[in-house]
C-alpha cells in the first residue's frame, strides 16, 4: 500500500484517480493536484460517489518547480503521476529529483513555443535519476503506452523477430459537436498538424501532415480513413527494437474534423507564435482551446467505440506471420464507470496500471525507462482485469500498403 500524488485533473487524471480508488490495496492514499482546485474537487466528489473512497486535493502550479517540491514534501508520496500538460514534464521531473521521488507520465515533453515532441529532453535525465536512486517511467498511456507493451508482448510470445510494425488508432465515437477534440485541444491540434514521420530502414522519413491516407476496416467500428502521422512511441520503439525495419503510426479522422481543421489553419487559428490583440499578446491556438468544448465535457454525449492496436509482421518458428493485437473500448461504458469518455479512459487506465507496476515492484529500476523496456505480461494481465481487455488475431497477410 502506497501514497500517490497525481498532478492533472482533466479527463485522464479523473479516470486514473477513479481507477486508483478502485484498487485501494495498491493505492492506500491518493492526492489529486491541479492549477484549478475546483477541478480536483469535482473529481474527488465523483470518486467518493462512485467508489466510497475519499481522496485529498491540492492546488499547484506544475510549472513552478519549488511549488511542486513543497507539495511533494507535504504529501510524501511514493510516486508522482504526471497527467498534466507535456510542457510541464521537465519541471515535474526536476521536482521529483529534488525530493528523490519516483515519476510516471503518459506523454513526452515538448516545448511550449515549438511543435516538436521527442524523448531527448527526458532521456537526458537518465544519469541524474540513477544517481538519485529513483525511477521514471515514460509514456504509460495507451499510445504511447499500451501500444508499446503490445509490441513487447508480440516479441515475447507471438513472433521471434518483428520486421514491420504498424500502430492503428481509431476513434469511432461521435460526440455530436461540429468540431471538438477528444483530448486537450492545444496538444491535439499541434500533434495533428505536425509533419508526418515514420521509421524505415534505419532512418526517419518525413512528409506533409495528413498527406498519406488509407482505409481500414476496424473490428466493432467499421471502415475508416486513417492518416500517417508521427507519434512519440515510434522513437522509443526504434531505439529498443532496432531489428524492426519499418514502424508507422496511423490515426483516423472524419471528413468534418479535417475540413474544420483546414479552415482553422488557413485563418491562422492554429498558430503557436504570439500575436498582439487589443494591446495584449495572445497565442491563437491557446485562444482556440478556450472557445472549443472542454474534452472532459464530451463524455455524456459521446457514443461509439475506439479500436487501437498493433499489426506486426515477422517470423515465428521459421514461418512468416502477421499478427494483430488490439483493444476495443466503448465510450458509453467508460462514461458509466468513471464519468469520462473512452479517449480519457484508454489513457487513464494504463496510467493507473503503470503506477501499480511501480508501486508493487513488478517493474523496478533506477533511471529513466520507457514502458517497452519491461516484462509486458503483468501489465497485459491488468489490462484484462481493469476495463481494457485485448485480443490477438493472426492475419492472412501483411498490410497491403
Amino acid at each position: 500500500m502506497s501514497k500517490v500524488l497525481v498532478i492533472g485533473a482533466g479527463g485522464v487524471g479523473s479516470v486514473a484517480v477513479h481507477k486508483m480508488a478502485m484498487n485501494s490495496d495498491i493505492f492506500s492514499h491518493i492526492t489529486l493536484a491541479s492549477r484549478r482546485l475546483v477541478s480536483c474537487e469535482k473529481v474527488a466528489e465523483s470518486v467518493l460517489a462512485r467508489t466510497g473512497v475519499t481522496i485529498d486535493v491540492a492546488q499547484v502550479d506544475a510549472d513552478n518547480v519549488e511549488e511542486t517540491i513543497a507539495l511533494i514534501q507535504k504529501v510524501q508520496p511514493k510516486l508522482v503521476v504526471n497527467l498534466a500538460l507535456p510542457y510541464q514534464d521537465l519541471a515535474i521531473m526536476d521536482a521529483c529529483l529534488a525530493t528523490k521521488t519516483d515519476y510516471l507520465d503518459t506523454a513526452n515533453y515538448e516545448p511550449r513555443d515549438t511543435a516538436k515532441f521527442e524523448y531527448s529532453w527526458q532521456w537526458a535525465y537518465q544519469e541524474r535519476f540513477k544517481e538519485a536512486g529513483i525511477m521514471a517511467l515514460l509514456g504509460s498511456g495507451f499510445d504511447p503506452g499500451v501500444t508499446s507493451v503490445f509490441a513487447s508482448y508480440i516479441k515475447k510470445h507471438l513472433l521471434d523477430r518483428i520486421d514491420t510494425l504498424d500502430i492503428l488508432d481509431c476513434n469511432g465515437g461521435d460526440h455530436g459537436q461540429h468540431f471538438a477534440t477528444n483530448f486537450n485541444p492545444e496538444i491535439n491540434i499541434r500533434e495533428v498538424t505536425a509533419p508526418s514521420r515514420h521509421w524505415a530502414h534505419g532512418e526517419w522519413v518525413e512528409g506533409p501532415a495528413l498527406s498519406h491516407k488509407q482505409a481500414f476496416d476496424f473490428d466493432q467500428v467499421g471502415e475508416k480513413n486513417m492518416y500517417l502521422m508521427y507519434h512519440e512511441e515510434l522513437e522509443s520503439l526504434a531505439k529498443f527494437y532496432p531489428e524492426i525495419k519499418r514502424i508507422r503510426f496511423w490515426m483516423t479522422f472524419g471528413d468534418a474534423y479535417l475540413k474544420h481543421l483546414e479552415v482553422l489553419q488557413n485563418v491562422g487559428m492554429t498558430r503557436i507564435d504570439p500575436v498582439i490583440y487589443n494591446g495584449q499578446e495572445i497565442i491563437p491556438l491557446q485562444f482556440l482551446k478556450a472557445v472549443l468544448p472542454e474534452p472532459s465535457s464530451l463524455g455524456s454525449t459521446t457514443k461509439g467505440k475506439t479500436n487501437i492496436g498493433d499489426i506486426a509482421t515477422g517470423e515465428k518458428d521459421g514461418e512468416a506471420k502477421t499478427v494483430y493485437v488490439y483493444q476495443v473500448c466503448d465510450h458509453e461504458d467508460a462514461y458509466a464507470e468513471t464519468g469520462n469518455q473512452a479517449v480519457s479512459y484508454t489513457t487513464g487506465v494504463p496510467a493507473m496500471i503503470g503506477a501499480a507496476m511501480m508501486l508493487t515492484g513488478a517493474w523496478k529500476g533506477e533511471g529513466v525507462f520507457n514502458i517497452e523496456q519491461f516484462d509486458p505480461d503483468p501489465f497485459m494481465d491488468m489490462l484484462n482485469k481493469h476495463g481494457l481487455p485485448w485480443q490477438v488475431k493472426e492475419l492472412d497477410a501483411p498490410l497491403a500498403f
